[in-house]
């Protein structure tokens, strides 16, 4: 029997998600950060801070802009990009629902205290200390997120914790590449090579939505809108929570990760974190441009 187009598309998207996502959940320690380029600010030829890049958040009240990187967190919004706090290696990175507060985990980097992995740790002043919760010389928490109930992350194992130090295993037979939840909502989406999985349980118990596109970084602007990304730039846009997708527009450049607020005007204002720069969209992820663009 032919093969028909359709099949070929989402064969190739498949092994372009399961690739991304054996470099996702390998690389506990990254390669050496690139010199060429670099100024005395630490920064990348590109104008990043870092060439590994963890994760993104913006701030929905003020909109700045936060990566979290090899070398530790970075704000910014504008350039040069200014560091905060010490350096760590914050392979996971969510932001919880009070303003100045994030959860991390990862490895120490050089001049920290902190022990190896990092296990589960906490700032209230927006990522200037941090505070050890659990789970330290245990748990390297590559994927992680906050709902209404607690946090989701993952180590190997899928976990759920209501205060980020007792912890259940979720009811789930798959590695999640990111995980995406908002700290209003208990639904929580987790990207696979075989599509988006999601909870509406906090993360106790998933299911595979056959029909959604395969996404490898996720993120949601409120308890409704999602967004997706496909590991070749291709945005897609959920108004209900992830439960359905509609493809919108496409990201230029090799994503590392995702954030996403309400906008003024309605709609989900998307950033996105690419080898090369910082991008956004104010439209709902039809266009993007350089978010220090005028």
């Amino acid at each position: 029997m032919p093969i028909s187009p359709k099949t070929v598309r989402r064969a190739a998207a498949l092994s372009a998600s399961t690739a991304a996502l054996i470099l996702a959940l390998a690389a506990c320690t990254p390669a050496p950060e690139p010199s060429a380029g670099a100024s005395t600010t630490g920064q990348t030829g590109s104008g990043l801070p870092s060439a590994h890049i963890h994760g993104l958040t913006v701030s929905g009240d003020t909109s700045k802009v936060l990566l979290a990187t090899h070398k530790g967190l970075f704000d910014v919004t504008k350039q040069p990009a200014s560091k905060i706090g010490g350096t760590n290696d914050l392979m996971g990175f969510t932001a919880g629902k009070d303003p100045g507060v994030f959860y991390a985990s990862g490895h120490p980097g050089e001049g920290s205290d902190l022990p190896n992995p990092l296990g589960l740790i906490k700032s209230v002043d927006g990522g200037k200390t941090w505070e050890q919760l659990s789970r330290q010389g245990v748990s390297d928490f590559h994927a992680l997120t906050t709902t209404k109930s607690g946090i989701v992350a993952f180590d190997g194992t899928l976990w759920t914790s209501p205060d980020g130090k007792a912890w259940k295993k979720a009811t789930a037979d798959f590695a999640p590449a990111f995980l995406a939840g908002h700290p209003d909502s208990d639904t929580v989406l987790a990207t696979t090579p075989r599509g988006v999985q999601r909870s509406t349980d906090g993360g106790a118990t998933w299911n595979l939505l056959k029909s959604s596109p395969v996404i490898m970084f996720a993120a949601f602007a409120d308890p409704g809108d999602a967004v997706g990304v496909e590991p070749d730039g291709t945005v897609h846009l959920s108004t209900d929570g992830g439960a359905t997708w509609a493809k919108k527009g496409r990201i230029d450049g090799q994503v590392m990760s995702i954030a996403a607020v309400k906008g003024a005007n309605g709609k989900p204002w998307i950033w996105a974190a690419t080898t090369e720069s910082i991008l956004v969209s104010t439209d709902g992820g039809t266009t993007f441009r350089p978010s220090d663009a005028a």
